[in-house]
């Protein structure tokens, strides 16, 4: 029997990836980006299936192992990034699951704690790491050279005047390092002026710094490719995704590998469609899918959210592709 715990953080269309993944008793299900654990619950309570989880973030262990014992049995979560799903189940003997669901991007739950230093809108140490190992933010903003720092914040952030933040930034660390996100947002604030959008100038420095550091595009490449060879004939695949950038990725691997050759995005290069193995993917749906009006009143970090699922077909899966193509680029306007 499967025992509801509090959820203080709600999972993003929910309803639309049990949907799609359409759980059923005796299937084995991964829940590939764990976070606060609300696709896993729901997948616990849909049907008596067996459900695996990973996460890379020290934190979410803890709400996991209160899972683990109130679902004996049925529910694991494996500390690993999902780019590694395959390696860390056959790991534990498990060589093909029926669902995985992805849900890309920072959590709620990780905004909301300041010390992670991941929101501009709390002051905290200028860190940005989802697990605990790596460079941080503030090793980044404080060693790249103004080049490095406006590509990555060009690239990742798509900001266009990366160029005139870079400038800002360095000539600001070689006064004091920064070290706090409050002071670093505030330097990006001083040279660009508030949209009309009114979205806070920092947002996409604060993206582009963080996908950078957590190399949140080479692992959703990885992890697409590991659920491709992870999926038994007729899984199905649901991924959220909350930016362009990863929904390009995502769009352009299910395009190819539903048999489609157009639309390919450069985060993903394609081969002449000549050359592609076999099809492996069936899209569940031909468009993304967009939270409901409702779901975007009560949750608004929903409003950005587009769901892509495809099901897995019998088709021997592609040898493995390239990592995103960040060659060639440079950073924005001055």
């Amino acid at each position: 029997m499967t025992h509801p715990l509090p959820r203080p953080h709600f999972p993003v269309m929910l309803t639309e990836v049990l949907s799609a993944l359409s759980p059923k008793a005796g299937e084995v299900h991964l829940d590939g980006t764990f976070g606060n654990g609300g696709y896993s619950q729901g997948l616990l309570e849909a049907a008596d299936c067996v459900v695996w989880a990973t996460d890379r973030d020290p934190s979410a262990l803890v709400r996991g192992r209160e899972m683990e014992t109130a679902n004996p049995g049925r529910f694991t979560l494996i500390k690993g990034c999902f780019g590694d799903m395959d390696r860390l189940l056959a790991d534990r003997g498990v060589t093909q699951v029926d669902g995985i669901a992805l849900d890309l991007g920072v959590s709620s739950m990780q905004l909301d704690q300041a010390e992670r230093g991941f929101s501009f809108q709390k002051d905290g140490p200028l860190d940005m790491r989802m697990g605990s190992e790596g460079p941080t933010a503030a090793d980044l903003v404080n060693t790249l050279d103004e080049g490095e720092l406006a590509n990555v914040i060009y690239l990742y952030g798509e900001e266009r005047h990366s160029r005139r933040i870079a400038r800002a930034i360095v000539e600001r660390r070689a006064e004091t390092p920064f070290t706090r996100t409050g002071d670093f947002a505030n330097v990006v604030r001083s040279v660009m002026r508030k949209g009309k959008d009114g979205i806070d100038p920092a947002t996409r420095t604060f993206q582009g710094l963080r996908i950078k550091v957590n190399d949140e595009l080479g692992e959703l490449e990885r992890g697409l490719l590991a659920a491709e060879r992870l999926l038994a004939p007729g899984g199905r695949l649901a991924v959220v995704s909350f930016h362009s950038l990863e929904d390009r990725v995502v769009k352009a691997f299910l395009r190819r590998r539903c048999g489609e050759s157009e639309g390919v995005s450069r985060h993903m290069p394609s081969p002449a469609a000549n050359q592609d193995p076999e099809a492996t993917f069936t899209a569940l749906s031909r468009r993304a899918i967009k939270p409901g009006a409702e779901e975007t009143r009560i949750n608004p970090r929903s409003r950005s959210a587009r769901l892509r699922a495809a099901l897995r077909t019998a088709a021997p899966a592609w040898p493995d592709g390239k990592g995103p193509d960040e060659q060639g680029q440079e950073g924005g306007s001055r």
